[in-house]
Parts: C-alpha cells; sequence; structure tokens
C-alpha cells in the first residue's frame, strides 16, 4: 500500500507518519528524499515511481508531502490522506522547532500557505490536533469508514 501524506509545514505530518509506520510496518520518504537513490534528478524520479508503483500492492511505503507538486508522483491506487491544524497550533510548532522564536517573514509565509491543499482530493482528512492515528489506521486496514 501507497499512503500518501499531505499537508502544510507543521501540520503534523511526520509524527501520523511515525505512528503508522508502528502500525503497518511501513516504510517512510519524505519530500525529496528520492533523489538519493540515482545520481540524477530524473532517473532518481523515474526510480521512485516505479517503486511505489509496484508498492501499491505490495510493500507499505508512506510518503510525506508538504510541496504541491509532489503529490504528482502519487500512483494510482495510493491513499491520499490530508493532514490539517489550524493556523495557532502550525505557528506554535513552528516556533517550538525554531527554539521558542517565530520571526514576522516565517509568521507572514505560514499564513500565506496556510490551507493550501484544503480543496484537493483526498481519501482521508486528519486533524492532528484532535484525530486519533489509532483510528485513521484501523480504517487503512478495513475496520473503519473512510470520512
Amino acid at each position: 500500500m501507497v499512503i500518501g501524506i499531505i499537508g502544510e509545514n507543521c501540520s503534523g505530518k511526520s509524527t501520523l507518519a511515525e505512528k503508522m509506520k508502528e502500525k503497518l510496518g511501513a516504510e517512510i520518504v519524505s519530500g525529496k528524499d528520492y533523489l538519493r537513490m540515482a545520481k540524477s534528478e530524473t532517473e532518481a524520479r523515474a526510480l521512485f515511481q516505479e517503486k511505489l508503483r509496484k508498492a501499491v500492492a505490495g510493500d507499505n511505503i508512506i510518503y510525506v508531502i508538504s510541496e504541491a507538486e509532489l503529490i504528482g508522483l502519487l500512483p494510482d491506487g495510493a491513499v491520499r490522506i490530508l493532514v490539517t491544524a489550524d493556523l495557532d497550533t502550525i505557528k506554535e510548532r513552528f516556533r517550538a522547532r525554531m527554539h521558542g522564536v517565530l520571526p514576522g517573514p516565517v509568521a507572514g509565509m505560514l499564513e500565506k500557505k496556510h490551507g493550501m491543499f484544503d480543496h484537493g482530493d483526498y481519501d482521508y482528512r486528519f486533524d492532528s490536533t484532535t484525530d486519533d492515528p489509532a483510528d485513521l489506521c484501523a480504517k487503512l486496514t478495513g475496520t473503519g469508514e473512510r470520512r
């Protein structure tokens, strides 16, 4: 199974991916990590897309995406999950990453990008401030409903 976890910076994607990895025994690939697969970007992208295509009916791979152009790497049959959080939560998480300081330009960037993925086509929507990863894992393994 290929699971695309899609969302803004600090929305909770990596935390969800780690919890899903524990439950599903999946490999996690983030952003452009696939570039390590080959010397050229074109070759690495092709190898990664082939790996994802094969994994749809095979090994579990979780692909963590925070850049819109990377969504296109997900093959047909991949499960798409939008991870969200309210803007204040995202700012607080980013502030913690930056050792307690959130510069104005960074806050502005977060405000500008907030909601950038909201209108896509997703199999599941996961609010990292209220939803339980265990519930989502149950849905993915066939014991729950999509929303």
